[in-house]
């Protein structure tokens, strides 16, 4: 080792030298660069020497590898409604001493977050709404951490055909009560008004995709529900969507529904209880649901201070704070206890329910109320109808009776005096009417007279003449 130390010494410019001829030298082969220096050094001075000139030259091609080939044979094609595979067999003419990775990347919006992926598997399996294009690139790599990457290959999958503005709008779908999906959505701008709809589904527990056939519309809104209960997915599941119409006029739309929107249905309010100052509200939850998979808003309205009040439960109340009509079924039963109410007055109260953030994603999804139950002062709105409508009818009539009550009793108290003049203007009209019926009896006695004198004479000159 001296020796080389000398050696080094003796000849000033060796490592510029030693550089330029590593650099010539096929550096995967260290036998090959170790005979250059055989004639001057032993084998462990020609290893220390090629150590020394590496670590003064990491940039040189001795550290540096080649880039893989790419990969062969890329293909896709799409499976149920929305499930891309995409498959490629390994580059060709790699080493056996290259470990293949790949690194995959969806390049299209609207992707999932996790578009990078790098593993070994030489295919990838998505789920995504097929709307657009979707690509996948892919790149092979001989080091999981490596950056020295393959050429990249492209796949892509066909958009759907038809005029964009054709597909329907605001698609969305909301798991009712765990028990059945409702999906609602808008026609196209461009679609016919007498379009009939399709919509296909399909989650990880189907064999095939099925074909929904409750449909219903809700002002200007499309819909259609199916069966999908909660035993048959879990939460993570995933169902597919895709919505056309039977003439193939329209482009298809397509959704990847997450089972986080859920509704439940409202609860059963059972029974409400007034003791000690307390209102005691019980119900029972809607079905379907585990005992920490819901949350309750109580609406309590105080019909005396006409205050309106909702509290939110925290917790089930314990059965020793449960009246005694209560306490028999509230093991099974939600309850909550109102302290410091007004005995006196009349309260209704009416609950509704959401799905709770430790069994689902957090939404403002609640239930319909529940119907409405009084306790305290009854107060039937019927009646009260009734009566609102009798008080004006009753005063009416009151009032036309008594305006012709009055009208008698003044006949009664001061009777018609009688008049005089109409007496005698009577008895003149009647002598008048007398008077006039004599003067047209004499002028009728007198016509006839006159003609019968007519006829006699006439027939006197036609015996004269004869």
């Amino acid at each position: 080792m001296e020796s080389f130390v000398e050696e080094e010494e003796r000849q000033p410019g060796l490592e510029g030298r030693s550089t330029q001829l590593l650099m010539t030298v096929p550096l995967t082969q260290t036998q090959a660069l170790g005979s250059v220096f055989d004639s001057s050094f032993s084998d462990i001075e020609t290893f220390v020497l090629v150590s020394y000139l590496a670590f003064l030259c990491p940039e040189t091609p001795f550290h540096t590898k080649a880039h893989p080939p790419p990969v062969t044979n890329f293909s896709v094609y799409v499976k149920n409604l929305c499930t891309i595979y995409w498959k490629w067999s390994p580059p060709e003419g790699v080493t056996t001493t290259c470990e293949l990775w790949y690194n995959s990347h969806l390049g299209e919006e609207k992707v999932p977050s996790n578009s990078v992926m790098v593993s070994k598997n030489n295919f990838r399996i998505e789920e995504v709404a097929l709307n657009e294009r979707i690509c996948l690139q892919v790149t092979s790599q001989c080091n999981v951490e490596s950056t020295n990457t393959s050429d990249p290959v492209e796949m892509c999958t066909e958009p759907p055909r038809g005029d964009p503005e054709s597909a329907v709008t605001r698609l969305q779908c909301i798991w009712h009560n765990l028990s059945q999906m409702n999906c609602t959505w808008l026609p196209g701008k461009t679609a016919p008004p007498d379009t009939s709809y399709i919509l296909h589904y399909w989650y990880n527990t189907l064999g095939k995709s099925f074909q929904c056939s409750n449909f219903y519309t809700e002002g200007q809104l499309n819909g259609c529900s199916f069966d999908l209960l909660g035993k048959n997915v879990s939460s993570s599941d995933k169902i597919q969507i895709m919505v056309t119409d039977t003439t193939g006029t329209i482009r298809p739309s397509y959704s990847i529904i997450n089972l986080n929107n859920v509704k439940p249905d409202h609860p059963i309010l059972t029974n409400l209880s007034l003791q000690n100052d307390s209102l005691y509200v019980e119900w029972e939850s809607p079905a379907n649901f585990g005992s920490n998979c819901l949350v309750y808003q109580v609406e309590v309205n105080n019909s005396k201070s006409m205050e309106r009040k909702v509290h939110e439960p925290k917790s089930k109340c314990h059965i020793t704070e449960t009246s005694p009509e209560l306490k028999e079924n509230s093991k099974n039963k939600n309850c909550f206890v109102i302290h410091d109410v007004d005995p006196d007055a009349a309260y209704t109260v009416r609950v509704r329910a959401k799905a709770s953030k430790f069994c689902f994603e957090d939404s403002d999804l609640w239930s319909a109320w529940s119907q409405k139950k009084h306790i305290g002062q009854k107060h039937d709105s019927k009646i009260h109808t009734i009566t609102l409508l009798f008080i004006p009818v009753a005063i009416s009539i009151s009032t036309l009776l008594l305006l012709l009550y009055l009208k008698r009793l003044k006949i009664i108290i001061f009777p018609p005096i009688p008049d005089p003049g109409k007496i005698f203007k009577e008895m003149f009209a009647d002598q008048n009417d007398d008077t006039l019926q004599w003067k047209k009896y004499d002028i009728y006695e007198k016509q006839i007279k006159e003609e019968t004198d007519s006829v006699v004479l006439v027939e006197n000159l036609k015996r004269t003449s004869q």
